[in-house]
């Protein structure tokens, strides 16, 4: 197979037919070109240049190959610039990523504000689901994420908050809390309540599945789910209830949930975050105008 070093120093020295020259281009010296020039012509089995002391001239087999070749490494040179400019509009551009409908209606205006209003400043938006959640910071799927409090994990910053909403208890239509015009966190102790998949349950989440209420009472640990709406499926089924924000009831109403108001319970904040060995300017005034975004979005 040939490597790439030697076909770059040999077509470069059938360019320049100078030693000196073609180590300069390549940023090597001209014993490493001798070398790769050695290395090559052992794989062909016969010599490519004539050398002397003074010229240095292409063989009959050494111009043939140059022949060959030369369109091949030109196409691959072009398709190495194009991968770099891409590259390079990626790198300049915010991935941004949200999990439930406000968010991503507060991610997605925000993006266009900054299409809008900063040249250059282009954002990228996508759906995460709960199940990916921080590790699609992790993995590098996205550049920041909004998503609920609490984030305690201590690899992840926390921006400022984009909205809140009051909590609500989403329950099947003939669940014994169905009829309540509000509920109270005591209410858990003996529910069922759905768990995320794998959320991490010690960096997020925790507030909604509580192990047990604030007087101690047990609650039931029900099946675990990959995606919001697995949830709701799950919720409507009677598997068991969902703690969730009062946005649900604006884009996930259902015939067979009920969502009850909880009436000691703090409501649900929502923030941008991003991974702290990865932060940037560029993130923070993206919170920035998110959070514009999403203040104005809850007082309209």
């Amino acid at each position: 197979m040939l490597e790439r070093l030697e076909l770059e120093a040999f077509l470069t020295l059938a360019e320049e037919l100078h030693f000196g020259r073609t180590a300069e281009r390549l940023h090597v010296t001209t014993g490493r070109v001798s070398q790769l020039l050695k290395k090559l012509e052992g794989r062909v089995g016969a010599p490519l240049f004539v050398r002397s002391s003074r010229t240095v001239e292409l063989t009959e087999i050494g111009s043939q190959l140059r022949e060959d070749l030369q369109s091949g490494y030109e196409q691959i040179a072009r398709g190495m610039e194009r991968a770099v400019e891409a590259a390079s509009g990626a790198r300049n551009s915010l991935r941004a990523g949200f999990i439930g409908a406000l968010a991503g209606q507060v991610i997605h205006q925000a993006a266009r504000k900054c299409a809008e209003e900063r040249k250059g400043f282009a954002v990228l938006t996508r759906e995460v689901q709960v199940s990916e959640s921080l590790a699609s910071l992790r993995e590098g799927h996205v550049d920041v994420l909004a998503m609920s409090l609490p984030v305690t994990a201590p690899d992840i910053v926390v921006g400022p908050v984009l909205f809140s909403e009051p909590r609500m208890l989403g329950v099947p239509a003939g669940h014994r809390l169905a009829d309540r015009t509000t509920v109270s966190l005591e209410d858990l102790a003996g529910i069922t309540l759905l768990r995320p998949a794998r959320s991490g349950a010690d960096e997020w989440l925790t507030d909604r599945h509580p192990g047990h209420t604030p007087e101690g009472a047990a609650i039931v640990g029900g099946p675990r789910v990959q995606t919001f709406q697995e949830a709701l499926q799950l919720a409507g089924a009677g598997a068991g209830a969902i703690i969730v924000g009062a946005q649900a009831q604006q884009f996930y109403s259902r015939p067979d949930l009920v969502y009850v108001p909880f009436r000691d319970a703090p409501p649900i904040e929502w923030a941008l975050t991003w991974l702290r060995a990865k932060d940037a300017p560029r993130k923070r005034e993206f919170a920035r105008i998110a959070r514009e975004v999403g203040q104005a979005h809850v007082r309209g």
